[in-house]
C-alpha cells in the first residue's frame, strides 16, 4: 500500500471505525481491548456530557431574557457595559450578536484583564487548530502507514513480545524521524504564536494605560521606610530630593487595627438594627412585573403608629410608601451578664442596637482623632505618570530591603489590614503558607491513588478483586465507574482546590486583591500540573500504583524503566484526558454559562433576605475570578502541547479545540454581560500564562526525547536536546525583554498632552481610552466582606472617612452624606428602598 493510500485509509477509518471493534491487541480486562475500551469510554462520556451540556444551554437560552437580574447583571449595573450591543431576547438570536463583538469593544467595556484572558483562549484555539490539522493530515497517516494504528493506546507495532514475555522495542523505526521534525515545528509554532500575542497585548496595554491619568498609575508603594523617616514631610523631602518629579500626596500607613475593628463591629450592629426594625414593621419585598426585582412600595396605615412613635413618621417623610404588616410587639434581644455571663435579661432589640450604634459612632469619631504609630509602608502619589514609572524601575537606597518602590494597587484594591503588618510577620505568613502548600502537594498525590486505581482493570483487580469481578460482569457499570468517576473526580479537584488555595493566599499578608488573585493562579496551576499531570501521568503513580511500589527499587537502578513509565503513561492516559476534555468542554462549560451555583443559591438567599439591604445585595452581579478559571485552562493547553507528536495527538487536540472554542464563547458572555470583575492586575497575568506554556513545551520535548531513547533511537533523542536548550533560553529572553513591558508603562507610551490631574479622564474618542467606569480608581470599595456603594478616589484607609450612615429602612434614602475622598458609586438600576 502506498503512502497516499495509507493516508486516505487512516482518515476514513478514524471516522468510520465501528463501535466495539477488536484490533487484536492484548487485553487489560476480560473481553475488552484498549481500542474498544477507548471507543466505549468516549461513547459513554459523550452520553453523559452532551445531554448535560445541551440541557444547560437550552435552559440558559430560556432563562436569559426572563432573568436579566442574573444573566445581564453587569450590563445593568456597570456603565462600561452599556456601550455593548443589546442582545436580542430571542432564543438563539443573541449568539451571532455576541460572536461579532470585537476585541476593541471587549477592551473598552471589560478592561485589560478580560482582554488578556480572552486573548489566551484565542491563542489556544489557533495553536490547537494548527496542531490538529498537521497531526490529522500528516502524523496520523504516517502512524497508520507504519503501524496500522489510529492514535489509541498500545499503538506502536515496533513493540513485540519477546521470548521472556516482556515487550521489546524495534530499534529506530523509520517513522520516528517525524517526531524530531514535528517537535521542532510545534515548538516553533508555539513560540511564534506566543510572541505574536504578546506583542499585541503589550501594544494594547501600553496605549491603554499610557492614555490614562489615573491616580493608580501615578502612585508607588514605598516599603522599608526607616523609623527616622516615618513622617510624610520626610518622605516628601526624600522623594523630591531625587529630582525625578514632584509629589502630589503621601499616605503613610499607620496601625489602624483598633479603628478597623470598630468599623467592622458597627457594620454588624447596623445590620442587626435593620433586621430588628424589619421584624417590627413586617416589611416585605413584592416582585415587580418585568425582569427586575425592585422593592414595591404600598401605602401604610397611619393609625399603625402611636403618637409617641414620631421616629417612624420621620422615616416616611420623603413621601415613599412601603409594604408593612403590623407587628404585635417590638422584638426583644437576650443580653448576657454576670460571672461567666451565666445570667441574662431580655430588652427591646431596637433600643438596644440603636444605643450601641450611637456609642460606636462616638467611639469611631474619637478614634479618628487619635494619632497612630506609623509603619514602614507608604503610598506616594506623584504629579506625573512618568515620575512614578521611573521610581518603580530604579534603586532608591544603597541598603538592602530599604526604601523599595513598587507599583501600587488601585485604592479600592488595597487590603488595609495587611499594610500595617510588620514585614517579619508577613514573611513568616508567606513562607508558612508555602511550606503548607508543599505538604499539600504530597497529600493530594495520596488522594489521587484510588482515582487512578479505577483507570486500569488489572490494577483494580489486584487491589480490590471482588469489586473488579463485579464490574467485569456489568460492562455498563464498568464504563460508568472507569470513565465517569475518575473524570468527575479530576474535574471536581480542579474546581475545589482553588478555593482552598484562595483562602491560603488571603492568609499570606498580601497587600492587594490583585496580588492574591495572581497568587491563586500560580498555586492552582502548580497543583494541577504537579498532581494532576506530573504525578498522575509522568510518574505513573495513579495508573500503576501497585506496580510502582513493586518495582520501585528497579526504577531507581535502571533509568530505562522510568523512560518506559513515561512513554506508557502518556499513551495509556490519552483516553482519560479525552474524557476530561469532553466533560469539561461539552458538559460543564454550559453549566458555567447557566451559573448553576447562583441559580441554586438565589432562592435560598431570597428566602433568608429580610432587610432592604439584603434585597439590594441580591441584585449584585456574581463575581468572576480569574484565579479559578485560568489554571485549569492552562493545564488543558499544556496537555495538548505535550501530546503534540504522539499518535493520539489529533484526538487530544480536537477535543482541546472544542474546549477552548466553547470556553471562549462562554467566558466572553460572562465577562461582558453577566459577571462583575475588578481591574486588579491590568493584564499582568499574561506573563504567568506564557511561562507555564513554556514549561509545557519543555516537558513535551523531554517526553519526546525519552520516547525516542526508549526505542533506542539515541541519535534522534539527542537531536531533541537543542530544542530544550532553545526553549529554556527563550524563557530567559522573554522574562528579560517582554515581561517588563507587561508590568510597567514605557515612558514613550505616556500621552504627554494629558493633564496631570488624576481626576481628569482621557477623551473617549481615543482608540484605547477606557470609560470612566473602567478606571481602577473608581471601583467600589470592599469592607468587612461587603461591597459598599462608595468609590474611593484616593489612598486613604476607608475606616478614617467612611460615612457613618444610618440604617436602611423602608421609605428612607439609604445613600449617606458623602465625605472627602468618596464619590457615589453610580448604579442606574439601584434598588430603591
Amino acid at each position: 500500500m502506498s503512502f497516499t493510500e495509507s493516508a486516505v485509509a487512516a482518515m476514513v477509518t478514524a471516522v468510520t471505525i465501528p463501535y466495539g471493534a477488536d484490533n487484536g491487541t492484548g487485553d487489560d480486562e476480560p473481553g475488552r481491548t484498549w481500542d474498544s475500551q477507548l471507543q466505549v469510554d468516549l461513547y459513554t462520556q459523550l452520553i453523559i456530557s452532551l445531554p448535560l451540556g445541551i440541557t444547560a444551554f437550552l435552559a440558559f437560552c430560556f432563562l436569559r431574557p426572563k432573568w436579566t437580574e442574573l444573566y445581564a447583571a453587569r450590563r445593568r449595573q456597570r456603565r462600561a457595559a452599556l456601550h455593548l450591543p443589546e442582545l436580542p431576547d430571542s432564543f438563539f438570536g443573541w449568539i451571532p450578536v455576541l460572536w461579532r463583538i470585537t476585541e476593541e469593544q471587549i477592551l473598552y467595556s471589560a478592561g485589560l484583564d478580560a482582554f488578556v484572558f480572552l486573548s489566551f483562549f484565542r491563542f489556544a484555539i489557533r495553536f490547537t487548530l494548527t496542531v490538529f490539522v498537521l497531526a490529522f493530515v500528516i502524523l496520523l497517516p504516517i502512524h497508520y502507514s507504519y503501524t496500522k494504528k489510529l492514535g489509541i493506546p498500545d499503538w506502536d507495532k515496533g513493540i513485540d513480545v519477546g521470548e521472556d514475555g516482556k515487550k521489546e522495542f524495534i530499534d529506530d523505526p523509520p517513522y520516528l524521524w517525524s517526531y524530531v521534525v514535528f517537535t521542532y515545528i510545534f515548538s516553533g509554532l508555539a513560540i511564534f504564536m506566543l510572541l505574536q500575542e504578546t506583542k499585541k497585548i503589550i501594544q494594547t496595554r501600553q496605549k491603554y494605560l499610557g492614555s490614562q491619568t489615573s491616580t493608580t498609575d501615578r502612585t508607588i508603594r514605598l516599603s522599608g521606610i526607616p523609623s527616622e523617616m516615618g513622617t510624610e514631610e520626610n518622605i516628601r523631602e526624600f522623594i523630591e530630593g531625587l529630582h525625578i518629579g514632584e509629589v502630589e500626596s503621601i499616605t503613610l500607613c499607620r496601625n489602624w487595627s483598633s479603628l478597623d475593628h470598630l468599623i467592622k463591629e458597627r457594620l454588624e450592629v447596623l445590620r442587626n438594627l435593620e433586621s430588628s426594625w424589619v421584624q417590627y414593621l413586617g416589611y416585605k419585598r413584592i416582585r415587580k412585573s418585568g425582569d427586575t426585582l425592585p422593592l414595591r412600595h404600598q401605602p401604610v396605615d397611619s393609625s399603625f403608629f402611636s403618637e409617641d412613635d414620631e421616629r417612624m413618621r420621620l422615616l416616611l417623610e420623603n413621601g415613599q410608601d412601603d409594604a408593612f404588616n403590623r407587628a404585635k410587639r417590638r422584638p426583644m434581644v437576650r443580653i448576657w451578664y454576670g460571672p461567666l455571663k451565666l445570667r441574662y435579661r431580655r430588652i427591646d432589640a431596637i433600643d438596644y442596637y440603636e444605643e450601641r450604634l450611637r456609642r460606636l459612632d462616638e467611639d469611631i469619631q474619637s478614634a479618628r482623632q487619635k494619632e497612630y504609630p506609623p509603619t514602614e509602608l507608604a503610598f506616594v502619589t506623584m504629579k506625573s505618570i512618568a515620575a512614578a514609572q521611573m521610581l518603580v524601575q530604579a534603586i532608591l537606597d544603597p541598603h538592602p530591603m530599604k526604601l523599595l518602590a513598587r507599583l501600587a494597587p488601585a485604592p479600592a484594591d488595597v487590603i488595609w489590614k495587611n499594610t500595617y503588618l510588620p514585614r517579619s510577620r508577613r514573611m513568616f505568613q508567606s513562607w508558612s503558607i508555602t511550606v503548607l502548600i508543599c505538604f499539600l502537594s504530597v497529600f493530594w498525590s495520596v488522594l489521587l491513588v484510588p482515582i487512578g486505581t479505577l483507570l486500569r482493570f488489572e490494577t483494580l483487580h489486584k487491589v480490590l478483586p471482588q469489586l473488579a469481578d463485579a464490574l467485569a460482569r456489568h460492562h455498563i457499570l464498568y464504563n460508568l465507574v472507569t470513565t465517569g468517576v475518575p473524570t468527575l473526580a479530576f474535574s471536581l479537584l480542579t474546581v475545589a482546590v482553588p478555593y482552598l488555595y484562595n483562602w491560603l493566599s488571603h492568609q499570606q499578608g498580601m497587600m492587594s486583591r490583585g496580588d492574591i488573585e495572581l497568587s491563586v493562579i500560580s498555586k492552582s496551576f502548580f497543583f494541577s500540573f504537579f498532581n494532576l499531570f506530573f504525578i498522575f501521568t509522568v510518574i505513573g503513580t495513579a495508573t500503576n500504583f501497585y506496580g510502582l511500589w513493586e518495582h520501585l527499587r528497579d526504577s531507581f537502578k535502571d533509568a530505562t524503566t522510568v523512560a518506559l513509565a513515561l512513554a506508557n503513561s502518556l499513551e495509556r492516559l490519552a483516553p482519560f484526558y479525552m474524557n476530561v476534555f469532553v466533560l469539561q468542554g461539552l458538559g460543564l462549560f454550559p453549566l458555567k454559562l447557566l451559573d448553576l451555583g447562583s441559580v441554586f443559591l438565589y432562592p435560598i438567599n431570597y428566602f433568608m433576605a429580610k432587610t432592604p439591604r439584603d434585597f439590594a445585595e441580591l441584585s449584585t452581579p456574581p463575581t468572576f475570578s480569574y484565579g479559578f478559571s485560568i489554571p485549569q485552562s492552562i493545564l488543558i493547553l499544556v496537555i495538548c502541547v505535550i501530546y503534540g507528536v504522539f499518535p493520539s495527538s489529533w484526538l487530544i487536540c480536537l477535543f482541546g479545540l472544542i474546549y477552548f472554542t466553547i470556553g471562549s464563547f462562554i467566558y466572553k458572555y460572562q465577562l461582558l454581560y453577566a459577571m462583575d470583575h475588578r481591574q486588579h492586575s491590568t493584564g499582568r497575568g499574561w506573563p504567568m500564562i506564557c511561562n507555564r506554556v513554556l514549561v509545557g513545551l519543555v516537558v513535551f520535548q523531554l517526553a519526546v526525547a525519552g520516547t525516542l531513547a526508549l526505542r533506542k533511537a539515541i541519535t534522534l533523542a539527542l537531536l531533541i536536546v537543542p530544542a530544550i536548550g532553545v526553549t529554556v533560553w527563550f524563557s530567559y529572553f522573554y522574562s528579560q525583554s517582554y515581561e517588563p513591558l507587561t508590568k510597567f508603562i514605557a515612558l514613550k507610551s505616556i500621552y504627554r498632552d494629558t493633564p496631570s490631574s488624576g481626576d481628569i479622564s482621557p477623551s473617549t474618542t481615543s482608540t484605547f481610552s477606557p470609560p470612566l467606569a473602567l478606571d481602577r480608581d473608581t471601583f467600589p470599595i470592599r469592607l468587612g466582606g461587603q461591597v459598599l456603594g462608595l468609590k474611593l478616589k484616593k489612598y486613604v484607609n476607608p475606616s478614617l472617612i467612611l460615612p457613618l450612615d444610618s440604617a436602611w429602612l423602608p421609605g428612607r434614602n439609604p445613600m449617606p452624606e458623602l465625605e472627602e475622598g468618596f464619590e457615589y458609586y453610580e448604579d442606574p438600576n439601584r434598588v430603591s428602598v
